[in-house]
């Protein structure tokens, strides 16, 4: 019942709550956004959703226009070259990811699910099918994501996937989603740029 329905509605409440209430704080980024270099609020990329099903994924824009497009940033030589002065503390704290509650809505994502990943990661795909993680909706913050999140190689990132899958319930999901603010307050699992797999 929770898999089905429950969790669908969760997310349409819960999203449409915090659309209301961080509207303020999308306008205030939206500002510091356009301020920095007069480029786009707002960042658009194809990302694998349900079922292996592309979907258009917003987020607020934290990199150079100019930077390289469909690269996951974690396979940048320098990063940091890329990243905007807004951008930085934006990712830092995760309020780039903001706007996926659009998404959510929409019914692409989840509150709690798989992140989302960038067509070109075949190889995660690929782990992620052998658990099943493709064949529900990605999410906003996942199991991997508080175990690791940049640090995690690919592989243990599949199977952390495949357990989520496994151990879905409501109880899990507000398990992982509280842990989730501790990482972003403690900064945890944040790395930039490219990382030797484990």
């Amino acid at each position: 019942m929770y898999r089905q329905c429950i969790k669908r509605l969760l997310d349409i409440i819960i999203a449409t709550m915090g659309l209301v209430v961080l509207s303020p704080v999308f306008v205030v980024l939206a500002i510091l956004i356009k301020k920095d270099d007069g480029g786009p609020i707002f960042f658009a990329q194809d990302r694998v959703g349900l079922h292996k099903k592309p979907f258009r994924l917003y987020k607020f824009r934290s990199m150079r226009v100019t930077a390289p497009a469909n690269c996951p940033t974690e396979e940048l030589d320098n990063p940091d070259f890329w990243i905007t002065k807004t951008g930085t503390w934006m990712r830092k704290t995760s309020l780039d990811e903001l706007p996926q509650i659009l998404n959510i809505i929409r019914g692409d994502m989840s509150i709690v699910g798989p992140r989302p990943v960038v067509l070109a990661e075949e190889e995660l795909i690929t782990y992620r099918e052998r658990y099943g993680a493709n064949d529900i909706r990605p999410g906003l913050t996942g199991w991997a994501q508080i175990n690791g999140r940049d640090e995690v190689g690919t592989k243990r990132k599949a199977i952390l996937d495949g357990e989520y899958v496994l151990r879905m319930s409501f109880l899990f999901d507000v398990r992982i989603f509280l842990a989730t603010f501790i990482d972003v307050i403690q900064e945890k699992g944040i790395h930039e740029g490219r990382r030797d797999e484990e």
